[in-house]
């Protein structure tokens, strides 16, 4: 694989940062989480998105063509 093409498939498309995360805290508890709470749902709200899913829906609702 040349590096072009490397780089376009290792780049990240989509991400949630430690803003988004207290974002939702703070609608939803009213405060911001510890570093130890951010640090102890990282891997939930990683099970928890359904990439595929979401991914799929996205090209279906574009209506591309299949070859």
């Amino acid at each position: 694989m040349n590096f072009m093409a490397k780089q376009k498939d290792e780049g990240i498309f989509y991400s949630l940062n430690i803003a988004d995360i207290q974002n939702v805290a703070q609608q939803e508890l009213e405060r911001n989480l510890s570093e130890i709470e951010i640090e102890s749902i990282k891997d939930l709200i990683a099970s928890n998105i359904n990439w595929y899913d979401a991914i799929a829906n996205a090209i279906y609702q574009s209506n591309f063509q299949t070859t």
